[in-house]
């Protein structure tokens, strides 16, 4: 069967949205009978459009480049930088034209934006408007850091030539400098990383004398109605900008005291909640991905019930080859040689970064072959082992110790699927926390239907 829709893409240059423009977007959405949108990893609108609707998005498709920045950042969540809002912009409009590579402009203060998810990095430094770069080859994934600082004003210049290069290759600098008179300093020291943070980016928080509003999706899915409600506000309360976040969610900055009300409003006439756990809120999963989706949900009902910490850590769901989501954390789908319809049959690997901050290019193998009744176990385990260490940076670079077995769950005879207790089987309505013994005795494995009384108590290592 042929599909019925086609998922577009419309960039916001820095992940900012002009809500008139948002609006006018919506309104064709609507018309072409779209209920829902999302947001992407890289602050931009996707859209499932009915193909014999395709037409009338052609023209927005490419206006903006392919842009990611830390500019939301700005006044609420990183105060301490000489990176003021008016010099991202300043840098915006140097791109005159549309790259093809994806381009990342952040402030190295804050851990809200990834660094490295784009192909053209750009991380400002300690000395006021002097900038790192750092080309994350296309296909590769492998980062190259350019030895010396660009000045400001040379951002756009540098990158267009960049792209003049494509194919890139190892000889990436001495081509641009043979190419292109800039201005530079040596680099005096490397960048420095900070310790990753995730600001608490959702619900109402005061900041000076006014207010912002971050919103999360627990399926990723706003819809058309609620952002057309946002944008009606925005324009009668004269708000200019609205943000989107490599978290997927939106934020909007600088609501007036006396305007929350129509905020509060819209949200309980959308039925939209905030406030959800923390531990959901640090995850970064493709973009359309429902079985990221799945798989990010089965983890956190663990954690959920486990009362598992993760403060300081992010988790990153890569199913798709050659994706750059950022994590400290990283389950990735493991590539079978006979490929199965059982989804029951999959198995993941589980990496981390030796240090724990989730800009590293360096992933560690923890597990690999895991199941999925198993991942959230086994990420647990690591989550403890990170808190265990985390004052003791030299201990951090050695692997963590296998774990002795402490978890006794309940795994079929015939195809070795798990059953836990703790999480339950929702997939077939069995809620997290029923007892083996309380089963129906209908129940039957989720993967090869083998009856009840062909389970045995084992014990795992997690």
């Amino acid at each position: 069967m042929l599909k019925q829709t086609h998922t577009i893409s419309i960039n916001f240059t820095g992940g900012i949205i002009s809500p008139g423009y948002l609006h006018t977007l919506l309104e064709i959405a609507e018309e072409a009978r779209v209920k829902q949108i999302r947001f992407g990893l890289r602050q931009q609108l996707l859209i499932d459009v009915p193909v014999k609707q395709l037409s009338k998005f052609k023209q927005h498709i490419s206006d903006h480049p392919n842009i990611t920045s830390s500019y939301l950042t700005s006044g609420i969540f990183n105060t301490e930088t000489w990176l003021s809002e008016g010099i991202y912009k300043d840098i915006f409009d140097m791109f005159d034209y549309t790259p093809s590579l994806k381009v990342n402009i952040c402030d190295s203060r804050q851990t809200f934006m990834p660094f490295f998810t784009g192909h053209i990095n750009w991380i400002a430094g300690v000395l006021p408007h002097y900038w790192h770069l750092f080309i994350r080859y296309p296909k590769t994934g492998e980062l190259f850091e350019w030895p010396e600082l660009i000045y400001t004003n040379n951002i756009g210049e540098v990158s267009k030539c960049i792209e003049s290069l494509l194919p890139l290759n190892e000889h990436v600098y001495t081509q641009v400098k043979e190419q292109l008179d800039y201005l530079s300093r040596p680099k005096e020291q490397k960048l420095v990383q900070p310790d990753f943070h995730l600001p608490y980016y959702e619900g109402f928080n005061k900041h000076d004398n006014h207010y912002w509003l971050g919103i999360y999706r627990r399926d990723e899915e706003f819809s058309v109605s609620f952002l057309k409600d946002i944008c009606n506000i925005c324009l009668e309360t004269k708000t200019g900008q609205l943000y989107a976040t490599p978290w997927k969610s939106l934020i909007i900055k600088n609501i007036q005291p006396e305007h929350r009300r129509l905020w509060d409003y819209i949200l309980g006439k959308h039925n939209i909640n905030v406030r959800h756990a923390a531990n959901e809120l640090n995850w970064q999963v493709e973009d359309n991905s429902e079985d990221g989706l799945v798989l990010k949900r089965h983890i956190i009902r663990y954690f959920d019930s486990a009362d598992v910490r993760t403060y300081g850590l992010c988790f990153s769901i890569r199913l798709q080859p050659g994706n750059s989501c950022f994590g400290s954390i990283v389950i990735n789908k493991q590539e079978n040689r006979q490929k199965s319809r059982l989804k029951g049959l999959q198995r993941y690997n589980i990496l981390y970064t030796p240090d724990f901050k989730p800009n590293s290019g360096v992933l560690v193998e923890y597990r690999t072959a895991v199941a999925k009744e198993h991942l959230g176990p086994y990420i647990s385990a690591l989550c403890k082992y990170f808190y265990e260490n985390i004052d003791n940076p030299l201990v951090l670079n050695q692997p963590p110790a296998v774990l002795k077995p402490e978890k006794w769950v309940y795994q079929c005879t015939h195809c070795q699927t798990i059953y836990d207790e703790i999480s339950g089987d929702p997939e077939q309505g069995i809620v997290p926390g029923t007892a083996f013994a309380s089963l129906p005795a209908d129940y039957c494995c989720s993967v090869c239907e083998a009856a009840l009384y062909d389970f045995n108590h084992v014990n795992i290592i997690f």
